[in-house]
């Protein structure tokens, strides 16, 4: 009993932060550029370790040079080096795009397929890319994208004291609603970007400061 008191305090937590990002964030969404779910899959592939700014610069000439799966497969693979080289990584970042894009189109006729075990069994694409995949180009809410800020928040917020992203995912989708996975991510996103900064939060403008518990944060003296 006491663990379903547990859960059901967390869960009311958890849709009060869920309101409260909403309302603070109502527009928060990807943003990599993209037009495909292809070209979607290849800048997230290449936001590793890199700044969404950056990528975005990058895949303009690179789209535009490369529309398909198999154009991608059958790219030398020095040129989409030089393409990609200034999002940093770029070796394993162009064999990774290449192998991803052999695996479409052997697999699934060049197309990026719809369901989360199918993207992840592709080279290169983990849990958290095929989340982005799949919510924002085809508005499935496969699972919570979990990247820096998303774990730096709720750890901040006590919504998980793990570290895993795997593992922080499953806390999350055990006490926010499935409607607002998507949504929630874009948001936390945003506000870890934007005012919940690893360094130096703004604490003081946040609109989560009242219910916050500020797990972790140092206080400035």
């Amino acid at each position: 009993m006491a663990k379903q008191l547990a859960s059901d305090t967390n869960k009311r937590f958890a849709l009060r932060v869920v309101k409260r990002l909403a309302k603070a964030y109502p527009d928060a969404w990807c943003t990599l550029e993209y037009s495909t779910p292809l070209e979607l899959l290849i800048a997230t592939i290449l936001a590793a370790q890199c700044t969404d700014e950056r990528v975005n610069q990058v895949t303009k000439s690179l789209f535009a040079r490369y529309r398909t799966a198999a154009d991608y497969v059958a790219a030398p693979l020095e040129e989409l080096k030089r393409y990609i080289q200034s999002t940093g990584f770029y070796n394993s970042k162009a064999k990774s795009i290449k192998a991803c894009c052999q695996a479409l189109v052997e697999r699934h006729g060049g197309e990026v397929p719809r369901q989360l075990e199918l993207l992840t069994q592709l080279p290169g694409v983990g849990r958290k890319t095929a989340n982005v995949v799949l919510g924002t180009a085809y508005g499935i809410p496969s699972g919570i994208v979990v990247d820096t800020h998303v774990t730096r928040l709720s750890q901040r917020l006590g919504l998980t004291n793990r570290k895993q992203p795997e593992k922080i995912e499953a806390d999350l989708m055990a006490v926010v609603p499935r409607n607002q996975w998507i949504a929630l991510g874009h948001r936390m996103i945003a506000h870890g970007r934007r005012c919940c900064t690893a360094r130096n939060p703004k604490c003081d403008e946040c609109p989560l400061a009242d219910i916050c518990p500020r797990i972790g944060v140092q206080k400035r003296l």
